[in-house]
């Protein structure tokens, strides 16, 4: 299960009370706020905390003193040009923060977005779970030969139940002795009243990385949707991905103005390099344009082509 009875309650207990501020509030994101959003098999994602709202945005760029007496489509409008022009400090006067359950190796792919505040739980202090990630059968696939960063088919039949099978008994094991080393059942109780037991910040070493970590994460509107352009992206990792499409939620329901236009112009647009841009001119033009011709390498053209649907 994602969360304990104990951790479950106290989000409750967060979810109960409530504060008066003359802060920007924003309702759609208060109905999920400190809610755990199920990820993968033992993960979540959470709002904590945030700052701001699509007024602040328009604030920022305006330069004024309140929330602003324009319509709402002027504010649409606006953003809409920050988003399409790249302007992007008025997107960082906004703020959100999260907690996230995932696996160590999402965890090291998440943490080269560099531009956010993380505090990870510490294995020097406490004790990791026994929760560890096994991918779902259709996500179970086999390297591709064409992307080394990809996968092709699935595994099926014997193949992938000895896979599930390793996968299973390896982290099993490495568990078992993870808490033979602190000398610690999981229980807290010592396995042998004789032995001291291994530091806690050694015996982590022996995990996998299929094993969950948490953070809180924090990090500007720009920022944010600068990490969902990539990990939100058809074409990043499955197990990121489900983050950051629960992710891509919350942005709707905190910045809709802002979301609206991520989505138009980041998520459903496309960059075209100088070379790419004239071969389209040329094509548009009537000219009968080739890879050879197009002055783009094979990959190059493929990927244009894949933008103009015609791959």
């Amino acid at each position: 299960m994602p969360l304990s009875t104990d951790q479950q309650a106290e989000i409750d207990q967060a979810r109960d009370g409530t504060q008066p501020t003359r802060r920007a509030v924003v309702p759609a994101l208060e109905e999920i706020l400190y809610q755990a959003l199920p990820a993968l098999d033992h993960g979540f994602v959470r709002v904590v905390d945030y700052m701001g709202d699509d007024a602040a945005v328009v604030q920022a760029a305006r330069v004024s003193y309140g929330r602003g007496t324009k319509k709402v489509s002027e504010d649409r409008g606006l953003i809409n040009y920050l988003m399409r022009h790249r302007h992007t400090t008025p997107f960082e006067m906004c703020e959100i923060k999260y907690h996230v359950k995932l696996p160590i190796f999402v965890a090291r792919q998440w943490i080269r977005h560099r531009t956010a505040n993380v505090n990870e739980y510490s294995g020097r202090y406490s004790i990791l779970d026994n929760e560890f990630y096994v991918p779902r059968p259709e996500h179970l696939a086999a390297q591709s030969k064409a992307n080394r960063q990809g996968r092709e088919s699935v595994l099926a039949g014997k193949e992938a139940e000895r896979v599930f099978d390793i996968l299973k008994k390896d982290a099993e094991l490495v568990y078992e002795h993870y808490l033979e080393m602190l000398n610690e059942g999981e229980d807290g109780a010592p396995l042998d009243p004789e032995r001291s037991g291994l530091a806690r910040e050694l015996a982590r070493m022996n995990l996998s990385l299929g094993f969950y970590t948490q953070w809180y994460w924090k990090t500007n509107l720009h920022n944010l949707m600068h990490f969902l352009s990539l990990r939100a992206d058809a074409h990043a990792q499955y197990e990121i991905r489900v983050y950051a499409d629960l992710m891509v939620d919350t942005l709707k329901r905190w910045t809709p103005i802002c979301h609206d236009a991520f989505l138009e112009y980041r998520m459903g647009g496309a960059s075209l390099s100088k070379t790419g841009l004239a071969a389209v001119k040329r094509m548009i033009a009537g000219e009968k344009v080739e890879q050879k011709s197009s002055g783009l390498n094979p990959r190059e053209w493929r990927e244009l082509m894949a933008v103009l649907g015609l791959g």
